[in-house]
């Protein structure tokens, strides 16, 4: 049974490990998601501006390039700040000041009914 309701979320996952992004993709697809996938922040950013419909960014904070996951996070806040801000690291977490308005930290190793649950409080 799906943790939420089929097709109501379009979820947008960033992170540069592929494995990792195509198994979570994978569990909140199987939880009744929609997915957008991207491997680092310009090609989320990209992603993000082509779609409209994603109420939720889920990011990992450590990614390759210019821009890691809280900048990510606040550009999106800036562009649209009603889409959920879901982050997350193995490295540590980050501190309330960094964090997004509204965003929320989840450490890896996380498991899909940690994600899911998040997700649909939202």
């Amino acid at each position: 049974m799906p943790c939420l309701a089929k097709n109501t979320k379009l979820i947008l996952v960033v992170e540069d490990e592929v494995l990792v992004r195509v198994c979570t993709a994978a569990l909140l697809e199987d939880a009744g998601c929609q997915v957008i996938e991207a491997a680092d922040a310009e090609e989320a950013l990209r992603a993000f501006e082509t779609h409209s419909q994603v109420t939720t960014v889920f990011t990992d904070i450590n990614m390759p390039g210019p821009m890691n996951g809280l900048l990510l996070a606040r550009a999106i806040f800036r562009m649209r700040p009603q889409v959920q801000l879901i982050l997350t690291s193995g490295r540590g977490s980050p501190s309330e000041a960094e964090m997004p308005a509204g965003g929320h930290f989840l450490p890896k190793p996380y498991d899909c009914e940690q994600l899911t649950a998040l997700i649909r409080a939202a």
